[in-house]
């Protein structure tokens, strides 16, 4: 392979449309702009939304919903993750260095999926009302 006859893949190039070249190349006179109109003019264009005046749809439509910013920042952590860790002393730090919560998680929540059977005590963590009872239940504390 010589650098002089390396070529593109066929079908890899193609010409540029080249419009307003004469009534033979289908693309002469108006140059597939149509007639009149402000998109056929040159600098003529608007907004991505604008309808011409009429009061956009975004803008119609109803707003709806929210998006917590904080909500990325808390994790959850499920009952059975914590029947898994071998210590019994538990928060923030000990989750963290067991790999169940990120770096970027400022707080943790405990969700009552699964089951729990050992005595934990929890400090520093928040804790959904089923998970609560069944950490009691259990013979734990949460602080």
């Amino acid at each position: 392979m010589k650098l002089n006859t390396i070529v593109p893949a066929s079908g890899a190039k193609h010409a540029k449309r080249r419009v307003g070249r004469g009534i033979g190349s289908g693309l002469g006179k108006t140059a597939g702009r149509g007639h009149k109109g402000q998109k056929s003019r040159s600098g003529g264009f608007h907004k991505v939304g604008f309808e011409g005046g009429q009061m956009p749809l975004q803008r119609r439509l109803p707003k709806r919903g929210f998006k917590s910013l904080t909500a990325r920042l808390q994790a959850e952590v499920r009952l059975s993750d914590l029947e898994a860790l071998p210590v019994t002393e538990i928060d923030l730090l000990a989750l963290r260095q067991a790999g169940l919560v990120s770096d970027l998680h400022r707080s943790a929540k405990i969700i009552g999926t699964g089951s729990l059977t050992k005595k934990v005590s929890l400090t520093g963590l928040l804790a959904t009302a089923g998970a609560k009872s069944a950490i009691e239940a259990a013979g734990g504390s949460l602080a």
